[in-house]
């Protein structure tokens, strides 16, 4: 038998009033509602340690002859990622492009 998976489907539960449906739903106002904080970022404090003598050392690479900088996003990416979209002067990636 042959099924016609594009067609709408309708159960018993399709079926319900309203009324049925908020009955289902808890209230937001209900203390089993789990609340997101988010990534916790809220609750994260640093210590009071002193870090104006510490010294950072970052190697900077320059760009490569095969990588170009996208004017839409700043990020230097390789040529394999360079958009059909692109203008000489404006080299736009295929993230950016999409």
């Amino acid at each position: 038998m042959a099924t016609d998976y594009d067609a709408p489907r309708k159960t018993e539960e399709d079926t319900d009033s309203i009324e049925a449906l908020k009955e289902r739903v808890p209230d937001s106002g209900s203390p089993n509602v789990d609340i997101d904080q988010g990534d916790g970022v809220h609750g994260f404090e640093l210590d009071a340690s002193d870090l104006s003598d510490v010294e950072i050392e970052t190697v900077v690479i320059p760009r490569q002859d095969d990588e170009f900088t996208c004017m839409e996003c700043f990020l230097i990416k390789n040529r394999s990622q360079l958009s059909a979209e692109s203008t000489p002067g404006n080299p736009i990636c295929n993230d950016c492009a999409a």
